[in-house]
């Protein structure tokens, strides 16, 4: 049994007093329902400013779907039927609206990057109601601001890309914005899509293949999960790519503009525990991130051939020399 599960069980064994025995404080438990195979450890930050550290006032119930989205339902069926006491999903609207679902009555705190009122997730952004309340980063209205920087690198480039999950619920979305700001800076888009992490090489083939000038990644779990094989395929076939995370700079690509990932997992954990403490997610308004930050590396630029425009270093909050 891993550590993580031990300690869930534990948590969940104290729930019910023996007879006959003293009876310990109730530890709570947390039941985090990813889609992506590892929590987020900013998570535990927040937790910890609420008051909870795991192992010792709080237990942790983590459960991956291992960036399967066809597993979500039944996943999120059999943690509700382990009785937590809060849900915080991670990796995208999938987990959410599969946790929302499975339960009326479990608090759910979510973590996406799309709108969750579109979604059904809550009734408004300041009053959500019900069980569900989150943070919502709304990245994928940030493919606009991806594909303007795309031209602004190469805008002598007859096509530009976009790399997409076609299961993702916004994925539609995402496209129509691409194909607007590229058809208005003068450039035709190139979808290609990649529902698993055997098909992204064949999506850079096909990228390729049309002669791209650079490209825009989603902000998809399946994607950020491998980003080490798709920094190396941009690389391969000398495509500059824009992403959404500090993680992929830090792992060698070009450049990324979005939101502090970290602050707003540390921001869910937060508010999982401030649920435990007795809040209601109804009365907890959807945070969404105030700051958006552009990053670069300079190292891969140079590898690319390619000089950042002045106009665009001046917009860098951080440069990686």
């Amino acid at each position: 049994m891993r550590r993580r599960d031990f300690v869930a069980a534990a948590g969940l064994a104290a729930l019910t007093p023996k007879a006959g025995v003293a009876q310990s404080p109730i530890i709570p438990v947390l039941g985090i329902f990813s889609l992506t195979p590892t929590p987020n450890r900013t998570i535990f930050a927040g937790l910890k400013e609420s008051g909870y550290v795991e192992g010792g006032n709080l237990a942790i119930k983590f459960i991956s779907a291992d960036s399967h989205y066809e597993r979500l339902p039944s996943l999120a069926a059999a943690l509700v039927a382990q009785r937590v006491n809060v849900i915080l999903t991670q990796g995208g609207e999938g987990p959410a609206l599969a946790a929302q679902r499975a339960t009326k009555s479990i608090p759910i705190v979510f973590v996406i990057g799309t709108d969750p009122v579109k979604l059904g997730l809550v009734a408004s952004m300041n009053r959500p109601g019900a069980n569900v309340t989150g943070v919502a980063m709304l990245v994928v209205s940030l493919v606009s601001k991806r594909v303007e920087l795309l031209h602004e690198l190469r805008p002598a480039a007859k096509a530009l890309g976009l790399l997409v999950n076609p299961n993702t619920v916004a994925v539609e979305t995402e496209i129509a914005d691409g194909e607007r700001v590229a058809a208005a800076t003068g450039h035709t888009l190139v979808v290609a899509r990649a529902a698993r992490a055997e098909e992204i090489e064949r999506a850079f083939e096909e990228l390729s293949g049309k002669a791209v000038g650079a490209l825009a990644v989603s902000a998809e779990p399946l994607f950020t999960v491998n980003r080490v094989r798709i920094i190396a395929l941009a690389a391969r076939y000398g495509i500059p790519a824009v992403y959404s995370w500090v993680e992929y700079v830090e792992a060698g690509g070009l450049m990324t503009y979005g939101p502090d990932l970290a602050d707003v997992y540390r921001q869910g954990g937060l508010y999982a525990g401030r649920i435990l403490r007795g809040e209601k997610p109804a009365d907890l308004p959807v945070v969404q991130p105030t700051k958006y930050l552009l990053r670069i590396n300079l190292q891969t630029a140079k590898a690319l051939g390619l000089a950042i425009p002045p106009t665009v270093l001046a917009r860098a909050d951080e440069v990686i020399e």
